[in-house]
This record gives structure tokens, sequence and C-alpha cells, in this order.
């Protein structure tokens, strides 16, 4: 059954610090590898007002977040970096059963949204050189390590001013400024809700799946095209259809924004390129389909292609543009032909980020 997103707990809020209980065994681990965390930094958190970013479901805490921004000089063994506007990653900690769940990828890119609206240049945060699983998340999504500091942590960063438009991950979640077209990708309303559970829509109900797809910034659409013009690195604005009644000309609409990351064709005229069970594990727990639905498609459908998204971005509740809108400014059924197929001139996307109130210069890096 489907789950309202306010009840759901599948997607992070923020929280006071003095209302975050530091008794909870969540927390044993931090406090077992940074003593200070409950000694002074916590306490610190809450004299001063602080918040955090959590995620919590049935069981309780499950992710905490704490970011701080600062203007200082980072020391490392030999070197140091001169000071400049940067956010720090203060604290990040999932818990163990999530292991699996796409949680850290979640977080990694909530961080990564976060600091693409702030007014810094760059962003980094120190893990242990035991924690290799964290390591191998933050450089995939473009970190590097520039040395390591006098608790023996490595420092990983990243700056806007060398963003690596290269791989769609390593340079999450930014646009590379040099893309000729874009598209739309229309996702039917249940669906979309947890695919995108960040993308608010304003006096909508959403419901959401209770699944691990929520939870991470990869998304996967399986289309029916024989072929698709999307390319690796181009934006795709998600369109919501709604299909609950109503007036679907005002209610339907582009509620976020992606980058492609791989375009895979699986059948083609029936035929199969790609056997069941390596389209199941390519998959994984980033689509929102059962293994049986799947399974389905993958039988019946003549045409089968699965596109990688990842999530960059998304407008918000009363700032997403719907389809009466596109229409009457000739973005929709370009000459007539189905919205999908549409290609998007890069100045036409740029137009929708605007009416969207997204800022280009944030889209890019800049």
């Amino acid at each position: 059954a489907a789950r309202s997103r306010s009840s759901s707990g599948r997607s992070f809020r923020t929280a006071r610090s003095k209302d975050i209980d530091l008794a909870d065994p969540f927390f044993d681990t931090l406090k077992k590898d940074y003593p200070e965390f409950a000694e002074f930094w916590f306490p610190k958190c809450v004299q001063e007002g602080r918040g955090a970013w959590v995620f919590s479901d049935e069981k309780g805490l499950g992710a905490f977040i704490a970011l701080k921004e600062e203007n200082e000089e980072i020391f490392l063994e030999g070197i140091s970096l001169p000071a400049c506007p940067r956010l720090k990653v203060s604290t990040l900690r999932l818990a163990e059963r999530f292991r699996g769940q796409r949680l850290g990828e979640g977080a990694l890119g909530l961080i990564l949204w976060i600091w693409k609206q702030q007014p810094v240049e760059e962003i980094y945060l120190t893990i242990f050189p035991e924690h290799q699983d964290l390591i191998t998340q933050v450089e995939r999504f473009g970190f590097i390590n520039v040395g390591r500091n006098e608790r023996g942590e490595n420092v990983y960063l990243r700056s806007k001013k060398s963003i690596d438009f290269s791989d769609p991950y390593k340079s999450f979640p930014f646009i590379s400024p040099d893309f000729e077209k874009g598209g739309y990708l229309i996702v039917d309303d249940n669906y979309h809700d947890t695919l995108f559970p960040y993308s608010e829509l304003k006096n909508e109900f959403q419901e959401q799946l209770n699944k691990d797809v929520a939870n991470g910034i990869t998304k996967i659409y399986i289309g029916k095209q024989w072929q698709t013009h999307y390319k690796v690195g181009e934006p795709v604005f998600i369109y919501r259809k709604h299909q609950r009644g109503g007036q679907p000309r005002y209610r339907s609409c582009v509620t976020s924004y992606c980058v492609i990351a791989d375009v895979i064709a699986i059948k083609r005229n029936n035929r199969a390129i790609v056997d069941f069970e390596s389209y199941k594990a390519m998959i994984g727990n980033k689509s929102v389909f059962s293994d049986a639905t799947l399974r389905e498609r993958y039988e019946k459908d003549r045409n089968v292609t699965v596109i990688k998204l990842l999530y960059c971005g998304y407008f918000g509740a009363g700032k997403n543009v719907n389809m009466d809108w596109l229409d009457r400014h000739g973005l929709w059924s370009i000459n007539g032909g189905y919205p999908a197929n549409t290609q998007l001139t890069k100045s036409q996307c740029e137009q929708i980020f605007e009416q969207g109130k997204v800022s280009i210069d944030k889209v890019y890096g800049r």
C-alpha cells in the first residue's frame, strides 16, 4: 500500500539539535570514533541553536547530517589549504540497518544540493582510511583526497572552480553548460512521488511507495522507445502526469530536473539484447517496479530501454511548471510530435529553469 509522504518518513528533514536524543544507540559508534562529539561538539550545537538533517523510520533515527560554513585554513601533513568560503560536512552518520538501501547516496546528494545553493566555493569532509565504503562513495561523487590531517583522517574536497563534467556523478548536482539539447521524461503521478520525493506540489496530495528507490539519487526510468534522443550528460525535465481527474492541463507539470547518466538498450523489435537476470541486476533498487512487473514488461514489451538518471534538483511547491505554460510558450509538443520525443534547445531549457525559479548559475555551478 502507498503511504503519504508526511507519514512515511522516507525523506530527510531538518531538526533542532536540542530535540535530538544523544543517548540514542545510533550515536554509539560516533561517540567512540569522536569522543569530543558528545563531550564538546554536540552540547555546543545545542547551546548555539544549530540544526541538523535527520532521516527516521519506524525504528528510529537512521541518518544524521551536520554542516558548517567556514572560512579557515585547512592544515594537512606537509601542506595547508588557504582559507576560502567552504562548507564542512561536520558529521555524516548512517545506521547499519540501512546498508544496501542507498541512503548513503541520498545523504551525499542532499549535502551536495545544499552546497549548490550556498555562496561558498568549496565543500569538504574528513574520513578515517578504514571507512572504505564511504570513501568509495565520496570519490564517485567527485571528492578528491587532498591530504591527511593531524588526526590521521583523509580530507576529501570538491570545488566549484574545477567541476569534472566528463562524468555525471563527479559533476553532480551541476549540469555542464556545454550541453546542446535537453528533453522530457513523462512519469505517472503514482510513480513520480516515489522516484522524486523532494519534488513537492502545492495543494496536491503526493504518495510514494515505501521503497529504497526514494532514498538514492540515481533513478531508473524504463521506456518502450525503439530509439531515444537522450545522451549522457544532457538535462531532462521530469514531467509529472496527473491522472486523478480534474484539469490535467493545469495539474500535470514539470517538477524536477535530472541529468542522463546512461542509456541502455535491453530489447529491440522483440530481440533481447540483455538477458533478464542481467537486466534485473542492472536496475537493482533504483526502479519503482517489482520483479514481477519487470519480468512482465521484459517479456511483453517489444522494445525496452533503461535510462539511468541523476536527480539534480527540483522546483518546489508553487514553482512547478505546468503543461499549459509549456504549451503556450511553444515548449511542449514541438511541431506536433509526442512530447517525450521533444528536443529542447539550450535556450529553451534555460527558459524552463527560469520559469521554475531556478538560478541558471546554480544549475551550472557558477
